[in-house]
């Protein structure tokens, strides 16, 4: 273990009292996918970042400089800062446990609760430390504080003995985290050399005042097994690593750092990098207190308002007119970026943290970096007009090629003369329009109702349509429905695939809650993944989420996406009177068109899951999808047999 130098002293704002209790840890075990999102890889991975983000808040906090993340033989993970240490005195509120113990054994015990002892952090909702604790099957920490070292030991969550005092430690500082994921838990899987040292290389870059230490025993060919990441550049650097040499239309990117304290009076801060490139497609990458953000939010939308309305104030202020028609969609287009912002208290959508939820996020982002890009571009003209012209132009490539699809939806329902096919909207442009794909016509009956005929298309589909994995090429050309599909969408398979003549905005699967609606969906998302992956990455591809159940008790009455939901409602009452009705839901054929639009399709009301791939690792995903839809059924069946102990609440 390396040594930690005490600089200062632990302040008193962060002792047992900081750490608050809100709830015990039994269901983790049981329902891991509420917690890491799954058993899979992504999930696995997710366990690492529960603990690195810990170190970086103390990392943030100034607490700590350094970080130590070191992958050993038996694929068991050590996560080392020389922050404050994790408190170990005797927590008030259970006299019988250190604070330490209360950390790890339960689920919303942590110090980021008040604001006391982090003015902005990665975690917030007190599960992540517990959680890895519950699903790895030993977990050793170790924690250096108060001239003591100190030791506990963990398996699943159990504590396997008492805190010990195991030496002292005058010149020492900070937590040692050492765990392995519970093969009960995850199978198979195991932890990827190359993905963990893209991440906390990542994370490097997200707070240049941090320097991380890697090692890895395991040797993939591919990965370095020892490196030292230290970035004083921050995001402006990670920039100019990720586009590696292209061209772009700036010399320097963009970029920034903004306190939000000295600038609104408010804790926090944002930094951001930006440049545009015509060799290759845009691209955002977003976090929010060092944690990822691939869904964006807030702060992703305050950044894009800030950069478009800064061009669009150039282009008036150079007379070029046409800057008036440039959207952000047109930003996006050749532009890639980089936004990291720091805020108090975050909110975010879903455990894993995918996307940021927090309104203020957008004002305080767009008002911070809003100067800065005006005067960026008043001190670089020559870099202001080469992309001033550059979105001007994809601006107009853009209404160019929507007035040509505006002309071809007009025409689009004669072409398809199928039964039971194609119902259009009305809406003459792209923006804003859905078209669902149902599975028969008699969903389609119920779902025409509900819709709204402005914006929302159906297209019926046949049962399930052709598995493209399975088949042969000329096979896929010549399938009725497939042909229906590209038709109505207006685009072509594979290499003729052209995302700007997509004619709706959001493609979404709308299939039965059962294992049928199931297996069909998987098709669907294969057939896209396989022969129109950029209608994936670019965001245009969703499921519905119909209910399985609604529940009626007197004049109330709620509709839940799955027999857990159900028995939750069931013993806490809807709130009127006598015994609640259960009527299951066979299919959305049987829905009314009131039920249907009010849990489906309304776009107030629906709940919707956008299809992404994994961006850490989309050879990954791509693998999977082989191996499960492929031709080869023996490698179905080896999932299977691994995976098998993993399933729960089977529809059989």
């Amino acid at each position: 273990m390396a040594d930690d130098l005490l600089t200062d002293t632990a302040p008193d704002t962060y002792d047992a009292s900081s750490i608050e209790v809100l709830e015990g840890l039994e269901p983790v075990r049981k329902r891991p996918g509420m917690y890491i999102g799954g058993t899979d890889e992504r999930a696995l991975h997710h366990l690492v970042a529960e603990i690195l983000d810990n170190s970086m808040d103390e990392a943030v906090a100034g607490h700590a400089t350094r970080i130590e993340v070191e992958l050993h033989e038996d694929y068991s993970l050590t996560v080392r800062d020389n922050g404050r240490g994790m408190p170990f005195d005797p927590h008030p509120k259970f006299p019988g446990k250190s604070a330490l113990e209360v950390i790890l054994c339960t689920l919303h015990a942590g110090g980021k609760f008040s604001g006391k002892s982090y003015e902005t952090s990665g975690g917030l909702h007190g599960v992540g430390a517990s959680v890895v604790n519950a699903l790895s099957d030993s977990m050793v920490v170790q924690v250096a504080r108060d001239r003591k070292l100190v030791e506990q030991r963990f398996s699943r969550g159990v504590p396997q003995g008492p805190l010990q005092e195991i030496g002292a430690a005058p010149n020492r500082r900070g937590t040692t985290t050492t765990f392995h994921p519970d093969e009960e838990i995850f199978g198979h899987h195991k932890f990827k050399p190359a993905r963990l040292f893209k991440s906390i290389r990542s994370k490097a870059y997200l707070f240049s005042g941090v320097e991380i230490r890697w090692k890895s025993a395991i040797d993939d060919g591919e990965t370095p097994q020892e490196a030292t990441f230290h970035f004083p550049g921050g995001l402006a650097d990670y920039l100019k690593e990720s586009l590696s040499g292209a061209m772009t239309y700036s010399e320097a990117p963009f970029a920034g750092r903004v306190s939000f304290q000295e600038r609104f009076g408010v804790p926090g801060r944002v930094e951001w990098a930006i440049n545009w490139t015509p060799v290759r497609d845009g691209f955002v990458q977003s976090y929010c207190n060092t944690v990822p953000t691939p869904e964006g939010g807030t702060h992703v939308a305050g950044f894009w308002a800030a950069v478009l309305k800064g061009i669009k104030a150039y282009g008036e202020l150079v007379n070029n007119r046409k800057a008036a028609q440039i959207t952000r969609e047109d930003l996006m287009a050749g532009g890639c970026a980089l936004v990291s912002c720091f805020i108090r208290e975050p909110e975010f959508v879903g455990q894993t943290k995918d996307r940021l939820a927090t309104v203020e996020a957008h004002r305080l982002v767009e008002n911070a970096v809003r100067d800065h890009f005006d005067n960026w571009l008043a001190a670089d003209t020559k870099s202001a007009g080469a992309i001033l012209d550059f979105l001007v132009l994809r601006a107009e490539e853009r209404q160019r090629r929507r007035q040509e699809k505006e002309t071809q939806r007009k025409t689009a329902t004669k072409k398809l003369r199928l039964p039971g096919k194609l119902t259009d909207c009305s809406a003459t442009n792209r923006d804003g329009t859905e078209l669902f794909l149902v599975e028969g016509d008699s969903a389609g009956g119920s779902a025409k109702m509900a819709r709204d005929r402005k914006t929302q298309a159906l297209l019926p589909l046949r049962g399930k349509i052709l598995n493209v994995l399975g088949a042969a090429s000329n096979k896929i050309g010549t399938n009725q429905e497939i042909n229906d599909l590209c038709q109505a969408m207006g685009v072509g398979l594979g290499t003729k695939f052209n995302i700007d003549d997509l004619r709706y905005d959001k493609i979404i699967i709308m299939t039965d809650a059962d294992v049928d609606g199931a297996h069909i969906a998987s098709l669907l998302m294969t057939f896209f993944f396989s022969q129109m992956r950029p209608l994936i990455d670019k965001g245009h591809l969703y499921l519905a989420c119909p209910p399985l159940f609604r529940l009626t008790q007197g004049a109330h009455r709620v509709y839940v996406q799955d027999e857990a939901e159900r028995d939750v409602w069931l013993e806490k009452g809807l709130g009127g009177k006598g015994k609640i009705e259960v009527s299951r839901f066979k299919g959305l054929g049987e829905m009314d068109a009131k039920d249907l639009k009010e849990t489906t399709m309304d776009v107030k009301t629906r709940k919707l899951i956008r299809v992404t791939v994994d961006e850490e690792a989309p050879g990954e995903t791509g693998d999977l999808v082989e191996r499960l839809m492929g031709k080869k059924p023996e490698l179905r069946f080896q999932y299977i047999q691994e995976n098998a102990r993993f399933a729960e609440g089977l529809d059989l």
